[in-house]
């Protein structure tokens, strides 16, 4: 392999790492621990995420429990729970933090589908900027034949196939995992 598609290779793998990261977010009707990464808590004056502050754990299909090393932080992670944009009602016991998580809606379903398909759009969009900039370094690199450069153009192509692939695979496997009651 070349420079050029060893940095597409790098690059498109570093938009399917998104993507996936991206997934792990959208909310089905099964609980995923994920979904928690992006919530900061004030604890002691410091933004932290709440995967430094406690464990989370999945009991059952449907429910996350979250349990603070320090116990003084319970109060701070409930409220960080509650104004986030997650939509659960935090339930607290003095030890721990449980969220269900409701089945979601016929409706909802779908409309978590487009948000995946918006999701793996984005991801087609950036894979396909990753191959035009390699291109683009192709083109001006003058040390290349013209026989080679429509070589390497062609090895990154078949590349940007090979992940443009791999984000459909993904994004089948989400929709039918959201759409699952």
């Amino acid at each position: 392999m070349s420079q050029y598609t060893d940095r597409a290779e790098k690059n498109m793998g570093k938009c399917l790492e998104t993507l996936k990261a991206n997934f792990a977010r959208v909310r089905t009707g099964r609980a995923n621990a994920q979904i928690l990464a992006p919530i900061m808590v004030d604890y002691y004056g410091q933004p932290t995420p709440i995967t430094q502050l406690a464990g989370i754990k999945v009991p059952e299909a449907s429910m996350l429990v979250v349990e603070p090393w320090d116990k003084s932080a319970l109060r701070a992670i409930e409220k960080a729970i509650e104004s986030s944009d997650l939509g659960i009602t935090p339930s607290n016991d003095g030890t721990s933090i449980r969220l269900p998580f409701p089945k979601p809606t016929e409706e909802r379903r779908k409309e978590l589908v487009k948000e995946c398909k918006e999701l793996a759009e984005e991801a087609r969009v950036s894979v396909r900027n990753v191959r035009r900039d390699v291109n683009g370094k192709i083109e001006r690199d003058e040390e290349l034949s013209d026989d080679e450069q429509s070589r390497e153009k062609k090895a990154v192509q078949k590349i940007t196939d090979s992940y443009v692939a791999k984000i459909e695979e993904l994004l089948k496997t989400k929709s039918a995992e959201v759409m699952e009651i």
